[in-house]
């Protein structure tokens, strides 16, 4: 008779999330969406594909988007993650956020996510992209309902802010 396979031992790790550090106690095959949705109750990060190649789950990595559906959580402890609850909430979005939400770039919204935070990397690091520079930073990031268009009017409108912040309707 076969042995039953033994599941790895858990973990203990402590992430850096939004500015606040949670210890947890994880399987060592646990990844950083399943300890942000699961035991973090952050649901801005999404679960896609489960692959990496979708976009609906990502979060920023020390400022770098990066997809948490295949990333280990144990590989980013010490490291700086953002999700989209903490680039700015209701009462103050980001610029980006205030960005989507005025050029109504919403459909169903599961892409968003990934859209916003996509967008908020590369304009963190490129405030003035070109139209080809942002679709290649979207490229990666899958939008079912086909709001392409508006997306890509969101991200030029996220730039204008960027260059006239008074132009951002939101608070700051």
């Amino acid at each position: 008779m076969a042995m039953a396979a033994v599941p790895p031992p858990d973990q203990p790790i402590a992430l850096t999330v939004n500015g606040s550090t949670y210890p947890r106690t994880v399987g060592t095959t646990a990844t950083l969406l399943q300890v942000l949705r699961n035991d973090l109750g952050l649901n801005g990060p999404k679960y896609g594909c489960g692959l990496g190649q979708c976009g609906a789950c990502t979060v920023h990595v020390d400022g770098v988007a990066a997809r948490a559906c295949v990333i280990p959580a144990a590989k980013v402890q010490g490291r700086d993650i953002t999700t989209l609850e903490g680039l700015g909430d209701r009462l103050r979005p980001h610029l980006v956020q205030s960005a989507f939400i005025q050029a109504q770039a919403a459909q169903c919204g599961y892409c968003l996510n990934g859209m916003i935070m996509t967008t908020a990397a590369l304009l963190a690091h490129n405030p003035h992209p070109s139209p080809q520079a942002v679709r290649d930073a979207l490229s990666g990031n899958l939008c079912r309902c086909g709001t392409h268009v508006e997306i890509l009017a969101a991200v030029q409108q996220a730039v204008a802010f960027l260059a006239n912040p008074s132009s951002d309707p939101a608070p700051r």
